[in-house]
């Protein structure tokens, strides 16, 4: 794989990622505060967790009917969901506490979800960050069967109807991912990530064996164990709550990136994108629903992602602070600034970008 260049001749784009940055440090120095997590991060690890984990051991413990038993692992969903977007993702981006053990703890909340930590470190941390929206580099947007995020990717005929069966599939994410990490290892091996991070191949598929025999014993094997409920409401109930996670995560995610405004890019032969780094950020990423509370709380701030896209190293408990800043920067560099004002807003911007790609063919 070609490494990617950011390059501009344009001076201005140089002083606007210097300004951005020297701004958002500012204010952590003026307030005297720490970039890291604080008591609402505390607050918010202990709720999802506990979203997870309590309705597991009620189902466990307490005979019910199959209705509730359901209620109860949708509920796990959304906690698994929560894990993910407000513990495991500041943990693994290092911007969880200042401790890198602590980091490491709850970076480890990964394995609650059935997936691994290192294939997400790579997945996420250091293609998805430093390719934001480049074709064959981000693999947010690389193909994915019935669903075309990239407006590079070829056109099917399938693309025509996935603004309405994206969802679907959508949900199918962490799912897949009990799988997918080993194809993953697989490919990053073979392209000599795992050697460049000094990671043993051989050690790695070991703990990613062990940790989803360990998940599957506790998620599927207690259940049958200890419960009434026949094998397959156990895998019905386990598919439910992966369901409901997948659905919650993947289209959070999406929303960030693959909604109108948003732009896609492919790097010429040479490996070049002509534009600085925190440039790029902003054309690829969007910001959405700044004002609801409930939501930022909830997924951990990811409705706040040009602020995470440029600032990865700082807690998501910031971001509502700093936002301000990083869109008044902008606006001084005549940068643009994408943000949706609400939930709906940038759904339906989402959904209409489905649209388009499912009918547009493809850029050279």
């Amino acid at each position: 794989m070609k490494t990617i260049k950011f390059t501009s001749d344009e001076a201005w784009q140089k002083k606007f990622a210097a300004a951005v940055r020297n701004n958002v440090n500012n204010y952590f120095k003026e307030k005297g505060i720490s970039t890291k997590g604080n008591v609402t991060l505390v607050t918010q690890t202990i709720a999802m967790l506990s979203l997870y984990i309590v309705p597991f051991v009620l189902l466990l413990t307490i005979p019910m009917s199959i209705w509730a038993a359901i209620l109860w692992v949708i509920t796990m969903g959304i906690g698994m969901a929560g894990i993910g977007m407000c513990v495991m993702h500041d943990a693994v981006h290092g911007s969880y506490s200042t401790k890198e053990w602590v980091n490491k703890i709850m970076g480890g909340t990964m394995y609650l979800l059935g997936s691994d930590v290192f294939t997400w470190k790579v997945q996420h941390n250091m293609m998805h960050h430093a390719y934001t929206n480049i074709d064959g580099y981000d693999e947010d947007i690389a193909g994915k069967g019935p669903i075309r995020l990239s407006q590079y990717a070829p056109l099917k005929k399938i693309h025509r109807y996935q603004y309405i069966h994206a969802f679907f599939f959508y949900g199918l994410m962490t799912i897949a991912k009990l799988i997918n990490d080993f194809t993953q290892l697989a490919d990053y091996n073979k392209e000599g990530i795992t050697g460049k991070y000094h990671v043993s191949p051989a050690r790695e598929y070991s703990k990613m064996v062990l940790a989803k025999i360990i998940y599957l014993f506790a998620f599927i094997g207690l259940p049958i164990i200890y419960t009434e409920y026949a094998w397959w409401q156990v895998l019905l109930g386990f598919f439910i709550m992966h369901w409901t996670a997948g659905c919650i995560l993947s289209t959070i995610f999406q929303m960030a990136h693959v909604v109108e405004g948003a732009q896609q890019f492919k790097a010429d032969e040479n490996g070049i994108i002509h534009a600085d780094w925190a440039v790029h950020e902003l054309r690829t990423t969007a910001d959405f629903a700044r004002n609801n509370l409930f939501l930022n709380w909830y997924i951990g701030g990811l409705n706040f992602q040009i602020e995470h896209h440029l600032f990865p190293n700082i807690c998501h408990v910031h971001y509502r602070k700093i936002a301000p800043i990083v869109e008044k920067t902008a606006r001084e560099f005549n940068v643009y600034y994408n943000s949706k004002p609400s939930f709906l807003a940038a759904l339906r911007s989402h959904i209409r970008r489905l649209q388009q790609l499912g009918h547009q063919a493809g850029r050279k």
